[in-house]
């Protein structure tokens, strides 16, 4: 505590304090890395290390789920390198370590890479991310997760400057910690109980492939395997449910549900070089993937005083074969023309089967085997044209169509008979784009495009059908100065049987640099960013069919940045900057009202009410942040920062917090 406490004070107490944008390590080096030389070989090492403190005001858990930066001595940075001299090194000629954030950061890295010339090169990488989410606006916080994922891969190259190239890699994705969620127990209108969850998830996957370059053709395959485990176990957070009469009280509750499966997959590449006016690539791949699932539930109670026991049991299996293959023609009948046809197809089908077994003290013991099959088959073709007119003149065309199959079949058997349900809809999307790039003056670019689709029968109510883009951006760099400005709207129109979907959203920003000398230089820019939706609402409540309602969604984010270096002498840099991100919505104080009581919101009841104050979420956030870095001696550097967040929003249940970092470090190289 003492020495936390000593940190935090020489932090504050010095007059030079400033701090680093976001996240150390501290972009700056110490100096040219010349390095030692010994035996063939030159050494070139630099690391940071020095100590993070924090303090928060407000919602931790919000904190925690956005920064979760905490207080302690830190791995901030480091790079070792050894390189041969000649490129003919005995062992190897090249290793490569980094690193970032070892020593208890929330967001930790590191890489290797071992290489000796024509003949290996292994890379590795690992990293950690802890990772909190309270989930506070969903069920009074009762799902929340707080768990730790580690990532690593490797890869193997053999011959790797030769014609013939082989590769072998594994990758391993591991996510444990604990978990809270919510179970409802005998019947649909019964009470919720809160479940404490173990995660354990494990991925796993290994290739081996090879690289052919052979007559300015490159043929490439790769053979894998993904296994993926689910081991993940539930009990009983408390005896008593969240509804507050407490009719409905647990005596016993155990659940585990294994999901194991893995899936082998094929890859293929043939790529040939343009070679004088034509150039031809083609992509394959295949994937067969199966699941076997387990769910053993068992709860007991009592209900208004009487004895309740439910087992359930659930196993299956499930099949997702899928395949996706394409080829793009790249030709150059003229030096200013380029032609380019891509085709592409993707197929996916997913099929199993299950059954489902449960038992109640109050229900007969219940059969059902379902089959269902969900095949989803996408052709697409896309046709560019690109004409350089001349130097400031380019014109640019495409046309694109895509046509979407879904078939689905559901089949069904509770003992007194089968019910097979088939369907099948056919999408087909025809888009048409154009657009123009001028260079009108020297250092200007101007960029000009924009996009008409339709499409007859979109899936989904939100999918694209009747819709129109347009963007445009604009560059000018003279001297110091760098500005560029740009523009984006898509809208979107789409109605189906018993909705109607209308989405619009506008896009706004310009940036600007200047760097009038080398030690000075000042960067901004803003942004905003539109949407609106209107959704048409159908759906049952209090056994009635409500149509005629709509749910409204308005968001206008407004972002501004700015940052000032300056650098003084050849001993100090120094860094400012801003960040200011807020959210007006449709500009209200408060939240909405209710809606007048028509008679078929009076049929709703009180469900239409919990849409009102959903259609706008207002916010604010902004940080300031400086930092300092000052060259002790040609191999040291000391550097400080600070940065400030400020997070308040306006919904329902505020998760406001207001936090204070800060870093103070060593940059040593040699």
């Amino acid at each position: 505590m003492r020495l936390q406490t000593l940190f935090v004070h020489v932090m504050l107490c010095t007059p030079a304090l400033l701090a680093q944008p976001v996240i150390a390590p501290t972009a700056l080096s110490v100096g040219p890395a010349r390095g030692e030389d010994w035996h063939g070989y030159n050494f070139v090492n630099s690391f940071e290390t020095g100590y993070r403190f924090h303090s928060v005001e407000g919602d931790l858990d919000k904190y925690r789920s956005d920064i979760n930066f905490g207080n302690g001595i830190r791995l901030l940075g480091a790079n070792f390198r050894v390189n041969s001299r000649e490129g003919h090194g005995k062992y190897f000629d090249e290793i490569v370590l980094t690193a970032q954030g070892l020593g208890n950061d929330p967001y930790q890295y590191s890489s290797l890479r071992l290489q000796k010339n024509s003949l290996f090169r292994y890379d590795m990488s690992w990293r950690l991310n802890d990772y909190l989410n309270r989930s506070l606006t969903i069920d009074s916080g009762n799902h929340r997760m707080n768990t730790e994922r580690r990532l690593q891969d490797h890869d193997l190259t053999l011959f790797p400057q030769s014609a013939v190239r082989l590769v072998f890699g594994y990758t391993r994705n591991a996510q444990d910690g604990p978990a809270l969620s919510t179970v409802q127990q005998f019947g649909p209108l019964q009470d919720e109980f809160v479940l404490f969850s173990r995660v354990r998830r494990l991925r796993n996957e290994y290739r081996v492939g090879g690289e052919i370059r052979v007559f300015g053709a490159t043929l490439l395959w790769l053979r894998g395997w993904d296994n993926f485990k689910e081991d993940s176990t539930y009990d009983l957070d408390q005896l008593a449910g969240n509804n507050a009469t407490g009719a409905i009280v647990l005596s016993r509750f155990g659940r585990v549900e294994p999901y194991h499966g893995n899936t082998p997959y094929w890859r293929f590449a043939l790529l040939k070089e343009a070679s004088g006016w034509l150039g031809v690539n083609m992509r394959y791949a295949y994937s067969e993937g199966r699941r076997n699932f387990v769910l053993d539930e068992l709860a007991s109670g009592m209900t208004f005083g009487a004895e309740r026991n439910r087992a359930i049991l659930v196993f299956g299996t499930g099949r997702r074969p899928v395949s996706a293959g394409s080829i793009t023609v790249n030709a150059f009948p003229h030096e200013r023309i380029s032609l380019t046809n891509h085709i592409a197809f993707h197929n996916t089908r997913m099929e199993g089967d299950n059954t489902y077994r449960e038992f109640s003290n109050s229900q007969a013991l219940l059969r059902s085997l379902n089959f269902s099959l969900l095949a989803i088959r996408t052709i697409t073709n896309s046709t560019d044209l690109n004409v350089r007119a001349s130097q400031w003149l380019g014109l640019f065309t495409g046309y694109r169509f895509a046509s979407r199959r879904i078939e689905s079949i559901q089949q069904s058997d509770f003992g007194f008979g089968v019910e097979r349900l088939a369907a099948k809809q056919t999408n087909n999307l025809h888009a048409g784009a154009a657009g123009i790039r001028l260079i009108p003056a020297k250092g200007a670019r101007v960029n000009i495009e924009g996009e008409i689709g339709r499409a007859n029968r979109p899936f989904f109510p939100i999918s694209n059908r009747d819709y129109h883009t347009a963007s445009g951006r604009v560059q000018y760099q003279a001297g110091q100065i760098s500005l560029s400005a740009a523009a984006r709207l898509l809208y979107n129109t789409n109605s189906v049987s018993l909705s109607a979907h209308s989405a619009r959203s506008q896009t706004y920003s310009f940036d600007a640099a200047w760097t009038p000398v080398t030690w000075f230089s000042v960067d901004g820019g803003y942004s905003k960013a539109h949407l609106d939706t209107t959704s048409g609402l159908a759906y049952f409540a209090n056994s009635n069919l409500i149509e005629g309602t709509s749910s409204v969604y308005i968001s206008n984010i407004h972002s501004a940045h700015a940052g000032l270096r300056l650098s003084i002498g050849r001993r100090a840099d120094f860094y400012a900057g801003y960040v200011r991100v807020e959210d007006t919505g449709d500009g209200r104080a408060g939240l909405l009202q209710p809606a007048p009581a028509t008679q078929a919101l009076q049929q709703a009841g009180p469900v239409f009410d919990t849409f009102a104050p959903a259609q706008s979420f207002p916010l604010t956030y902004h940080s300031p942040m400086v930092r300092i870095s000052f060259r002790i001696h040609s191999k040291l550097r000391w550097n400080a920062g600070y940065q400030f967040y400020d997070y308040g929003e306006k919904f329902q249940i505020p998760q406001n917090y207001r936090a204070h970092t800060g870093y103070t470090s060593l940059l040593w190289s040699f």
